[in-house]
């Protein structure tokens, strides 16, 4: 390697022109590919609303509501009820998920995956149309996902090959998380259902409707430098030993001259 840099520098000027082209060739595909996305970015309404929910026999600490809306989120709260009572939701319509993590900082769970089994890694959310939860002071909230494909927060992204494609499918996704579902709830003290005096509960839901789409957007200036930033380091670290080989092979060769010269001179 020493030789041959040494006696040809122009592998050394092609090695480098190479590098250069590359990290030409690159950012451009980098900035091209920044400006020309096939992601879209589409927004939803992500609106709580509360359910007014009705009681099934007057007296009883049973209810139920229904529901037709794109929902993502459900939360039960239960206040007054007796200590070690049970609380249950069943769902009439479609399957939901929960898990007792769901909606605590700081937990690891999975809900998105309900055909896969994580549990010997990380707890897993229980897809079912029932839940229970047991109210250990009496108070206590149970929640739950029902659609795993609408963003959570509102915001979510898909891919396409055009504008009206893409808010084809987004209208598609929100439509077709809309079910007619009933939900029932109900209080047991030793599997019979409480009697609903004093107990207070609170429901609500999240639903979604189609905002706005728009396609997705870096800005191009930024992403090329720091492409270029990191192509350029990457070149660096590839040519900064052909380099110090080069150059500490002629600087060996000029030694070996200048003391043959010195020699002969003698």
């Amino acid at each position: 390697m020493k030789r041959s840099l040494s006696k040809n520098p122009n592998m050394l000027r092609t090695m480098v022109g190479t590098g250069l082209t590359l990290i030409i060739l690159l950012s451009y595909a980098v900035y091209s590919n920044t400006v020309d996305s096939e992601y879209y970015s589409y927004t939803t309404t992500n609106e709580h609303n509360v359910m007014d929910i009705s009681a099934e026999v007057e007296g009883e600490a049973s209810w139920y509501y229904t529901t037709y809306s794109a929902i993502t989120w459900v939360n039960f709260t239960v206040e007054n009820a007796a200590p070690g009572s049970t609380l249950t939701v069943e769902s009439e319509g479609t399957n939901w998920s929960h898990s007792p993590s769901l909606g605590l900082q700081e937990q690891s769970y999975i809900c998105n995956e309900p055909n896969s089994d994580y549990s010997k890694y990380l707890e897993t959310c229980d897809y079912s149309r029932t839940h229970s939860i047991v109210l250990e002071n009496g108070t206590g909230t149970l929640r739950g996902r029902v659609s795993l494909d609408l963003p959570i927060k509102g915001k979510g992204y898909l891919e396409s090959d055009s504008a009206l494609n893409a808010e084809k499918e987004a209208n598609e996704l929100v439509q077709s998380a809309k079910r007619t579902i009933t939900w029932k709830i109900k209080i047991e003290e030793d599997s019979q259902i409480a009697s609903s005096d004093g107990i207070l509960v609170h429901s609500e839901f999240s639903s979604h409707e189609l905002l706005e789409l728009e396609k997705f957007k870096l800005n191009p200036v930024e992403e090329t430098v720091y492409s270029f930033s990191a192509l350029v380091g990457c070149f660096f670290l590839v040519l900064v030993i052909p380099l110090m080989i080069f150059f500490s092979a002629r600087y060996r060769e000029n030694r070996n001259e200048e003391m043959r010269a010195a020699v002969e001179e003698t």
